[in-house]
């Protein structure tokens, strides 16, 4: 008896020569549909499903393969006499392998204006359902679903030395397979049904690269990125130059970018262990970066900066004259990575600066567990600030209070930030108190602070932090509000004359 394979495939590429290659080892071609057409057109020997089961593709080819003969072919365990009695008394021919890829779910969703009814006609039954049949008897039926392992199986078979190894690891890449297309439509549906936190939850990625190591040499990582990932994100970025990005540099161009789409001016920003060492907007990007740089000239030194306009002839001389590990932007001009790539190790990428998906989720690992939020998309207006003191902010203290808080939100709590002049100029991050935070921001700044603003990410638990503020020059604050002790750093500001205003909105970041 010929041995058989089933072909049903939405990706085509290469299913010509796959299958060539096998009419040449001997196996008879069972098909379906477009594949089969195609598969003929090419002169391909191959039968249609309906021969085998004995019974047409029906509902617009919704049934084609969920047929006895089909299922019966493909699970039916060889070294079981029980098995291959029943396979004989019932007419059915062992299929030997399976060769299927499905419907083109994502590629649907990722479609302008698509309809509902096209996504839904796009979810693949009679694919998975044969995937895994054939997955689950993996000893003897071999399973494949991807075309890059065609050139791998056909020489596998030319010299006999398809083990069982290999046949269960194709199985378990059609497991991941079918788990990566289950999860992107359950998540389409609980879009569509508006289901926030359902019962169970299920998340798919898929591999960008492996890295060198983690977050230290001793720790192995690889980078993956959400399938449909739409707007800014360094998992869609395009790398220009320089060489691959490590596990740290991906966290910390990833802080930069989520900073950078704070701000719509032209902004630079420059960051170091995922905090902002340098905030500046100003009318170009080539100012923008200076003021920037200017705000932490030692900070940022290895460091990452991302722009959200194209990086020109003489923005890219001053980031060539320190040493970044990496530039983010929309774009680089020709005459900028002329510059830029004489340095052979700095990372050039372009990353699309469109808006991001604020109704995403944030997911955290915990050990044995998942912590799942909404995105940080809080963001205050001027109209919805409220004053709290008796001196109101002028128009250049409210604008950089504004600055200040875009900023501040992006610092690791408790989380300090000091800015003049759209320009941050002392920042203090990840302190076990406001007070420290405060101290460290105010030290930073050195006699830069007089006459700048102060941010706080949350409230001020007690008045200490507005007396440092205050012998530092500070004359404006923004903060949440809502201590039980808010009155204390109210009466402190109006001994100061400082304006407060308050944002009803806490940023902490931990």
């Amino acid at each position: 008896m010929k041995k058989r394979a089933l072909i049903s495939v939405s990706d085509k590429q290469h299913i010509v020569e796959f299958a060539q290659g096998l009419v040449a080892l001997d196996y008879e071609i069972v098909s379906t549909g477009g594949t089969l057409r195609v598969l003929q057109d090419a002169g391909v020997p191959a039968i249609a499903i309906d021969q085998v089961t004995g019974f047409p593709e029906i509902l617009d080819g919704r049934v084609k393969t969920l047929h006895p003969f089909v299922h019966g072919g493909l699970l039916a365990k060889r070294s079981n006499p029980e098995h291959q009695k029943q396979m004989e008394d019932n007419n059915i021919e062992p299929i030997d392998i399976v060769v299927v890829n499905l419907y083109p779910f994502k590629q649907t969703l990722e479609k302008d204006n698509v309809s509902k009814e096209e996504i839904i006609e796009n979810i693949d039954i009679g694919g998975p359902t044969m995937l895994r049949s054939a997955a689950k008897n993996f000893a003897d039926v071999m399973v494949v679903v991807d075309p890059e392992d065609y050139g791998t199986i056909l020489e596998g078979l030319t010299t006999n030395t398809v083990d069982l190894e290999y046949r269960q690891q194709l199985a378990a890449k059609v497991f991941r397979h079918t788990a990566n297309y289950d999860a992107m439509i359950a998540n389409y549906f609980a879009v569509e049904t508006k289901e926030k936190f359902p019962e169970t939850y299920t998340v798919t990625y898929e591999k960008v690269q492996s890295l060198r190591y983690g977050e230290n040499p001793h720790q192995e990582a690889a980078f993956y990125k959400s399938p449909l990932q739409r707007g800014m994100s360094l998992a869609t970025a395009k790398q220009l130059h320089g060489k691959e990005l490590s596990y740290n540099n991906i966290q910390d161009a990833n802080a930069a970018l989520e900073i950078l789409a704070e701000y719509d001016e032209p902004t630079a920003v420059a960051v170091k262990h995922m905090n902002p060492c340098g905030i500046g907007v100003a009318e170009t990007i080539s100012d923008a970066f200076q003021i920037a740089f200017d705000a932490d000239p030692i900070s940022i030194f290895g460091g990452i900066v991302a722009l959200n306009d194209e990086v020109d002839s003489p923005t890219a001389e001053k980031l060539s004259d320190i040493f970044l590990e990496i530039v983010l932007a929309p774009s680089f001009s020709e005459k900028a990575l002329e510059i830029l790539t004489r340095k052979k190790n700095i990372r050039l990428l372009t990353v699309e600066m469109t808006a991001k998906d604020e109704a995403s989720y944030k997911l955290t690992t915990v050990d044995g567990g998942l912590l799942i939020q909404s995105r940080d998309g809080g963001r205050v207006s001027a109209d919805e600030l409220s004053v709290v003191t008796k001196r109101a902010p002028s128009d250049k203290e409210l604008e950089d209070l504004l600055f200040a808080w875009k900023a501040v939100k992006h610092v690791k709590s408790n989380a300090i930030v000091l800015a003049k002049n759209n320009q941050t100029i002392g920042i203090g991050a990840g302190q076990m108190n406001r007070v420290g935070a405060a101290k460290i921001a105010i030290e930073q700044a050195g006699n830069h602070a007089n006459e700048s603003v102060m941010a706080s990410d949350a409230f001020f638990p007690m008045p200490d932090t507005v007396e440092e503020a205050a012998k530092a020059g500070v004359t404006a604050i923004i903060q949440p509000g809502g201590s039980k002790r808010d009155q204390d750093s109210i009466e402190a500001c109006d001994k100061y004359g400082i304006t407060m205003v308050f944002t009803g909105m806490r940023h902490f970041k931990h």
